[in-house]
């Protein structure tokens, strides 16, 4: 009788526990369905409001350690200005739409922009050799096999030319160095680093070189191509190389004595433009292709495109403040998959008491502009990221994943030292 119940029950037992089993997979699977659904759900996540974006920039501000912070926005036909902290330590004076910001070299976006102009209206092209512009009998150095540097090299930092032309001098204020008689003087002497177009290595003097050649293409000076081509089409009220006693006034500051206020004419490619809060909300809807104002049509701006994969080059060096970059362009970085959603192109500066940022994401039509200057407390965050987190929040796609490689703040470029024994060096 035994053995019949067991012979009897087992079966029974078995196809129990197997009816159990069923449902604990039934239910595991729909749990996974879940986790996916909702994963995918934050990855299509609702667009953060521009309310919540200010407040999102108090928390940066206040991590930040930093003594003043503007924090622009331009997302389709929105905008927000917001701004925190001082316009210079204890003044209890909140930085304004006018303060005036060193773009630091958020400068070079706009020397991408006017190699576009030139490109399109035939003045130049990309693959020009940068010895088609040179000054009279200077000879421009070439790679191994007489490889030129061409103007392409010079705007995506892959014409093996050094960062800078050395040391910076002690008493010259900020982004007065080197003039163009300097460099040019300066660059025939020079043996690359790389052959032309192989290799990325960040420079501000190649920027420099750049806006030499556009201005000769041009016939003019750099700083009346600036003018002409961007500041007063756009109706730049207060972006310039060569800032009045008015605009002086307003230039936030940090806690270190930072020198003068200059003009900046010799570093105007690469980093000497100054600009506001209210300027770059222009700056931004043109790079985004919005009009300034509603009705109005907008004025057409160059494709922000991709030049070069880093895969293409065998080293790239000093363009990952903000990312690790998975294309370069004229002056602008990519950042993240091509082909995802939350790919954005960048432009990091720093120097002079400040640090500048400016990001974008062309598909949702969503961009940024941050500026900071020095503060006394020490930073609990990396910026760039959290600019980034705030970009991809707004656009209302997935953030980007941190950097794999973390960069030093020292990264900055070579600028004005604050004391003769020391000298900070801006992006």
């Amino acid at each position: 009788m035994r053995y019949f119940v067991e012979f009897v029950l087992r079966p029974v037992v078995e196809s129990a526990n197997r009816v159990a089993v069923r449902r604990i997979l039934a239910r595991v699977f729909l749990s996974g369905m879940l986790l996916v659904t909702s994963a995918a759900c934050m990855d299509a996540q609702q667009p953060l409001s521009l309310r919540d974006a200010g407040v999102r920039g108090s928390t940066i501000f206040e991590q930040s350690g930093v003594t003043g912070m503007a924090l622009v926005v331009v997302r389709d036909r929105e905008v927000m200005m917001q701004s925190y902290g001082e316009t210079s330590p204890g003044s209890g004076v909140r930085p304004l739409p006018n303060s005036l910001i060193r773009l630091c070299s958020i400068s070079k976006v706009f020397a991408g922009e006017l190699l576009t102009e030139l490109t399109n209206e035939g003045k130049v092209t990309p693959g020009d050799p940068l010895q088609g512009f040179a000054p009279p009998r200077k000879i421009v150095p070439a790679g191994p096999g007489g490889t030129p540097i061409t103007l392409r090299d010079l705007a995506t930092h892959t014409s093996g030319l050094p960062r800078e032309v050395g040391s910076y001098p002690a008493k010259a204020p900020h982004f007065t160095f080197p003039d163009q008689a300097f460099r040019w003087t300066w660059l025939p002497k020079q043996k690359l680093n790389t052959r032309p177009g192989t290799a990325a290595l960040y420079s501000n003097v190649g920027f420099d070189l750049l806006g030499d050649a556009l201005a000769s293409a041009a016939n003019t000076t750099y700083t009346q191509l600036l003018n002409e081509r961007i500041v007063r089409p756009l109706g730049l009220r207060d972006t310039t190389l060569a800032p009045s006693s008015d605009q002086c006034g307003r230039l936030l500051r940090g806690i270190g004595d930072e020198g003068p206020c200059a003009d900046t004419q010799a570093s105007g490619a690469s980093g000497g433009v100054y600009s506001t809060s209210a300027d770059m909300v222009r700056v931004l809807q043109y790079f985004l292709h919005i009009p300034a104002t509603a009705g109005a049509t907008a004025r057409v701006a160059p494709a922000i495109t991709v030049c070069l994969k880093p895969a293409q080059l065998k080293l790239v060096q000093g363009l990952s403040h903000a990312g690790d970059p998975t294309g370069i362009g004229m002056a602008w970085i990519q950042l993240g998959d091509p082909d995802g959603p939350s790919a954005l192109m960048q432009k990091t500066g720093g120097g002079a008491g400040f640090e500048t940022y400016v990001a974008l994401i062309p598909k949702r039509q969503t961009g940024i502009f941050l500026a900071v200057t020095d503060g006394k407390g020490g930073a609990h965050i990396d910026l760039y990221h959290e600019a980034n987190n705030l970009l991809a929040a707004l656009a209302g796609v997935p953030p980007l994943p941190p950097k794999a490689h973390r960069v030093r703040a020292a990264g900055k470029r070579q600028s004005r030292p604050r004391r003769p024994a020391s000298a900070a060096a801006p992006r």
